[in-house]
């Protein structure tokens, strides 16, 4: 009996240099989990043996537990290395149409030749889709589809609105605006410029040309006239096409009218056809397919806005002013984006995943699931740091990083193995002792039955 008891020992103590020395081999393996070796006594008696003296038959390996405890987070400069702080785990499958969920830590992600998101078994990551406001249409285990990064370019915005405040010079001498010129720049007073965008992206100079009126009486008051790709362009009051005689000079190009008062604030402003603006005191200007011929909406009309109001109420934050200083632009802002090309992705600790375009849009494209289990050690463990699901882990449930205790999703790192080098190398002291302990007690045991045959 002592020699199964001390060869019980033998084998417990190899066991655990086994598992010591397999979480030695795998320090530096990113989202490994370390193993525990456990034990414990045997012990067995019949109904009639006497259980004060009897001794222990010896020991057993129970189990080699996982401990699922947190790694450290090493970070990278690659936005696709996702680590996870918190009890989540990464879903993944082998391929597009596979629904054999596999479950890693390990977030070494990178683009296969498709630009689906694989980790370095070339297995797909898992995400909830989105809606456009960034929000998941659905949180469920079935749902989940493969993520992709899109090649696409970012879409295009037409301009529709230009706000535009700006200081009128005073002191500008008054001109004749039926002599208005746009290529002599000694036919206006000012003039000022915006890059706008038609629906198919493509760009445009919109150029505004203000002329001090010459007409006795009318010493604080401009004339305004607006250019896209240097052809004049009519407001709302001439429709989409410039029309010869407009109300006000120049003869032939329509032009809104700016008042002042004698202390340089804002007053009125009329369009082309006489008409005072009120609300919002904005041009509207059809561009008209005389200038878009390149197929995008010839329909487009870009509203200019000379007085900025506050979104929430009617406090007025800019407007044209005419103080006795130098032509100045004050605010000029328009509301278009031309074609962008994809510069980089951004994954937040919710998951979400957002493309960054050149033209200064994002999109959301998909959000990445994380995946809970009741009892993470009863996960059924395979190779490459991952692991399926088991009867004794409990059912996989889908939920968002940072809600519940899913865990937040760290971008551009990495979760490093739980090992604790110190500690292992001291249990491997241990296991080696163990080892040599049980191994001299066979050998005692030996010598003992040699003694016994050698009695004559």
């Amino acid at each position: 009996m002592s020699f199964n008891i001390a060869l019980s020992g033998v084998s417990a103590a190899q066991r655990d240099l086994d598992t010591t020395a397999n979480n030695i081999a795998n320090v530096n393996t990113v989202g490994f989990k370390e193993s525990r070796a456990e034990f414990g006594d045997v012990y067995a008696q019949s109904l009639l043996a006497g259980g004060k003296t009897k001794v222990g038959d010896g020991v057993i390996a129970q189990e080699v537990a996982q401990q699922f405890s947190q790694g450290s987070l090493q970070f990278t400069n690659n936005s696709l290395d996702l680590a996870i702080t918190g009890n989540g785990f990464f879903a993944t499958v082998p391929g597009l149409e596979s629904r054999d969920f596999s479950y890693t830590r390990a977030g070494m992600f990178k683009l296969d030749s498709n630009n689906f998101v694989v980790n370095s078994n070339g297995d797909n990551l898992l995400g909830f889709p989105v809606n456009t406001d960034g929000t998941s249409s659905s949180v469920a285990l079935s749902t989940m589809e493969a993520v992709s990064i899109p090649d696409s370019s970012g879409s295009p915005t037409a301009t529709s609105e230009v706000s535009l405040t700006m200081n009128l010079p005073a002191s500008a001498g008054a001109l004749n605006p039926g002599l208005f010129n746009p290529e002599d720049t000694t036919t206006y007073n000012a003039a000022t410029s915006v890059t706008i965008y038609d629906s198919l992206g493509d760009s445009h100079v919109q150029t505004y040309y203000f002329i001090k009126d010459n007409t006795p009486g009318n010493e604080n008051e401009w004339l305004g006239v607006t250019y896209v790709d240097s052809q004049p362009v009519a407001d709302g009051a001439n429709g989409a096409t410039n029309v010869a005689g407009a109300t006000f000079n120049p003869p032939g190009v329509p032009a809104f009218r700016l008042e002042f008062s004698n202390g340089g604030n804002f007053q009125a402003m009329f369009d082309s056809a006489g008409a005072p603006l009120i609300l919002g005191d904005a041009i509207s200007t059809p561009l008209g397919p005389g200038i878009l011929s390149n197929g995008s909406d010839g329909a487009q009309t870009i509203t200019t806005n000379f007085v900025l109001q506050d979104a929430l109420s009617t406090t007025t934050l800019g407007e044209p002013t005419q103080f006795a200083s130098a032509f100045e632009v004050t605010s000029l802002e328009q509301d278009g984006l031309a074609v962008g090309r994809l510069t980089g992705i951004d994954i937040g600790s919710d998951g979400l995943v957002r493309a960054t375009y050149s033209n200064g849009t994002s999109e959301p494209i998909i959000r990445v699931g994380l995946v809970r289990f009741a009892n993470d050690q009863g996960l059924s463990q395979q190779s490459n740091t991952q692991w399926q699901e088991s009867i004794d882990s409990g059912e996989a449930l889908a939920g968002e990083a940072t809600t519940g205790t899913y865990g937040d999703i760290n971008s551009s790192a990495l979760e490093q193995a739980n090992v604790n080098l110190t500690t292992e190398l001291i249990d491997l002291i241990i296991a080696q002792r163990n080892f040599q302990a049980n191994s001299r007690a066979l050998e005692i045991n030996n010598q003992l039955n040699q003694t016994v045959l050698n009695i004559r």
